[in-house]
């Protein structure tokens, strides 16, 4: 494909061909299925060829979608991607985002509440940036501020039967590290534009998001649209923290508002697409991993560190660390789950995934054998194992405060993303017998997430004690269907989208599939499932053939290319035309 933008935009130089996949989709370990075939063996593809059960023909396989364009506003529609490729727009949708990016809204951990901690008061120039950069949305949206920082605007419909349209993003962002100031491109607060590229800490995560939403509906009112589907964005101002400060006041505003089961669909920051085996996947993200933070804790006898014991609580605690990373969870590849489903995408349309792994895939559901060989093929590949299975990390430790006094405490923090087919009770339950079966070695009694787990007489005569707690989990969230009128509008919205990007272009003929995606992280996204069972977090952000040199999100050198912030644009605008005249 040609790297040009969607319709040869004045000014802005040709993109370049292929871009990098975000880290927060599971197109971050599809990258590395290039090297499949390396981890089969010759015979063992030769057995499997000869042998293998035959494909289940019974109901396609990740049928697509087709592409959805506005009709009743197509007019509307085809004047604003005309429009959107101005020099002036363009221009003007630029300077709106660097405006952004030069407002420094760092979100620190354990952040006191709003009104006792004065990092908050960051996120109030933002806020006056928006009511100045968009004065129509300003003047014709309702504004309702949550917590202070927390921004809610509703764009009434004129239908109020139709359940609404909600979309998220967050305007804070994480800190920029003192030490590596000079190490930026261009600073971190510039919002420097050099023609082809916006930098600097946000212009990707999220405030891309925030202002592309933004700038979408200002140029809808700028055309006299007026919405029959009622439209409502939610922004939050701490999700690199959490969302605890916003989202989770954002959420119960809105449920009082509108109440449970009430949006159309939910589509936040997350998935895109890239471009793989021959075939290019956008990957929306249906579900996001669980999380639990297990502390853990050994308190032991002091003393004077001349006579020690044979183990000191901090060699305990190391003790139960190798033990803990030696017996890691036992990953599987598990049919109806999204990660299987999106696998079976890639076997069905991707026309250079390896034969053996794409008859073992399609095979999977009617054959252990095969479901096993694709298990053993995939899982090789550290960034698919991690997305498949519950995950393990020792990220924290501490213990002692002398060189001559003995530990009395040391204690470590264990960080899990929990698969979307696993539970927190699975995860923790797990933890607490790898961990009571080595503690019995050291006489520790064992307290495991509020229960005693060894005998009171034992555990008055042990030598010190191991407790663990899990002071913040998240269950998986639920999953939503694909099968789906509000799904299908969406993967829709994003194959015409991706088309009307390339019309003209040399290469247009690119296919876009669409696949669910799931997200390792967890977005504000966590605190919204009462509000719609179908929820997506998608940004169109991932652009093949635009914005290879986007990237750099938590990082140094964080940008977007030009072509990229401008196709999330068009995204977001035939996304609202396209609900606004649907039935969901």
């Amino acid at each position: 494909m040609d790297a040009k933008s969607q319709t040869e935009l004045p000014g802005v130089p040709p993109p370049p061909r292929v871009r990098r996949a975000r880290w927060s989709t599971i197109a971050v370990g599809v990258s590395f299925l290039a090297l499949l075939h390396f981890f089969v063996s010759p015979s063992v593809r030769s057995i499997y060829r000869l042998h293998g059960p035959p494909l289940d023909t019974s109901a396609p396989v990740c049928p697509q979608a087709n592409p959805v364009a506005p009709e009743k506003n197509g007019a509307l529609w085809n004047e604003l991607i005309a429009f959107h490729a101005t020099s002036e727009f363009i221009t003007r949708a630029v300077g709106q985002l660097s405006a952004a990016v030069q407002i420094p809204t760092e979100t620190f951990d354990e952040m006191d509440p709003v009104g006792e901690d004065e990092r908050w008061v960051t996120r109030a120039p933002f806020i006056e940036h928006l009511a100045a950069a968009f004065p129509l949305l300003n003047a014709s949206l309702e504004l309702q501020r949550v917590n202070t920082y927390g921004l809610i605007y509703i764009w009434q419909g004129s239908d109020t039967s139709l359940k609404p349209l909600l979309l998220m993003s967050h305007y804070d962002v994480v800190p920029v590290a003192p030490s590596s100031a000079d190490q930026w491109t261009h600073p971190a607060y510039s919002g420097y534009f050099d023609g082809e590229n916006i930098w600097g800490r946000g212009s990707w995560d999220d405030k891309s998001g925030v202002i592309s939403k933004l700038v979408t509906i200002e140029a809808l009112l700028e055309k006299n649209f007026v919405p029959t589907r009622t439209v409502v964005l939610s922004f939050g101002f701490d999700e690199e923290a959490g969302g605890a400060h916003g989202a989770r006041f954002l959420a119960p505003a809105l449920l009082e508002r509108f109440g449970p089961d009430s949006f159309a669909m939910i589509v936040d920051e997350g998935g895109g697409f890239v471009e793989q085996f021959g075939g290019i996947f956008a990957l929306p993200g249906v579900a996001e991993k669980g999380a639990a933070n297990v502390n853990i804790e050994i308190q032991t006898p002091g003393g004077h560190s001349s006579i020690p014991p044979e183990y000191t609580s901090i060699g305990m605690l190391a003790a139960l660390i190798v033990h803990f990373e030696n017996n890691a969870p036992v990953p599987s590849l598990e049919v109806d789950t999204p990660v299987f489903e999106m696998l079976q995408c890639f076997a069905v349309h991707a026309p250079d995934v390896p034969s053996v792994l794409k008859r073992a895939v399609l095979r999977a559901r009617r054959s252990r054998t095969a479901l096993k060989l694709a298990e053993a093929m995939l899982l090789e590949i550290p960034a698919v194992k991690a997305v498949v299975s519950t995950t393990q990390a020792v990220d924290v430790i501490n213990g002692g405060v002398k060189s001559n006094a003995l530990p009395e405490q040391a204690m470590a923090v264990v960080n899990h993303r929990i698969a979307t087919q696993s539970s927190v009770n699975t995860t923790l339950t797990r933890d607490a017998g790898l961990f009571k079966e080595i503690a019995a070695r050291f006489n520790l009694s064992v307290t495991a997430f509020g229960e005693l787990l060894t005998p009171a007489a034992a555990a008055g005569a042990s030598y010190g004690s191991l407790s663990l707690r899990a002071p913040e989990t998240l269950e998986p969230s639920p999953i939503s269907p694909s099968d789906t009128p509000p799904f299908h509008l969406f993967a829709g919205t994003i194959r015409a989208t991706f088309h009307a990007a390339r019309k003209d272009v040399k290469g247009g003929e690119k296919e876009i599939f669409i696949a669910p995606g799931v997200m390792p992280g967890n977005g504000d996204t966590r605190f919204y499932w009462d509000l719609s069972p179908h929820i997506y977090r998608y940004g169109h952000d991932n652009l093949i053939g635009i914005g290879e040199e986007s990237g750099g999100i938590h990082s140094v050198d964080e940008h977007i290319h030009v072509g990229a912030f401008m196709e999330m644009i068009t995204f977001f605008t035939t996304l609202i035309l396209n609900a606004d005249e649907a039935m969901l």
